[in-house]
């Protein structure tokens, strides 16, 4: 199915008195960066595993993207571009890379789910983003953690 595709099922799926008329479709993107990623982690996703995600501050003052925020939808989709599911984000904050708790750690769904395994691959993975943005990482480097909910999806065609 592709994203217009995807986007009009949604939108079908809607009560009539939901004023669906004219709405555009949202911003459609995978988590991760690459292909393999994307689908593993479309996959927690979708199993309701995964249900926060976070990303690097720096990342978004560098390339001039707009902040996510509450209430926001996107289109998230597989390694090959293809849509899984629409969510809603429900919550945004910003908070230094060494005071992420557990909780959230666990709510991303990744790994064991601990907050040593966040830990250790967030670091990894936010260091070669440094890299990239002439940035070096530290312990109070600044994050944008969400929290978001699946309200559509292809396998089902409905709320999950």
């Amino acid at each position: 199915m592709q994203i217009g595709d995807f986007w009009q099922s949604y939108l079908r799926s809607l009560p009539e008195t939901h004023g669906n008329d004219g709405r555009t479709s949202p911003a459609a993107w995978a988590f991760g960066n690459s292909e393999q990623m994307a689908d593993e982690l479309g996959a927690l996703v979708i199993q309701g595993t995964k249900t926060a995600t976070c990303s690097l501050l720096w990342e978004y003052e560098s390339g001039g993207d707009p902040m996510p925020e509450k209430g926001e939808l996107s289109i998230i989709t597989d390694g090959k571009n293809n849509p899984l599911c629409l969510i809603e984000t429900t919550e945004v904050m910003i908070r230094p890379f060494n005071t992420v708790d557990a909780v959230f750690a666990y709510d991303e769904g990744e790994g064991d789910r601990t907050l040593a395994y966040w830990r250790e691959v967030h670091w990894r993975y936010f260091g070669r983003i440094c890299e990239t943005i002439a940035r070096t990482p530290d312990q109070t480097m600044p994050l944008v953690c969400e929290r978001f909910r699946v309200i559509f999806r292809t396998s089902e065609g409905s709320e999950p």
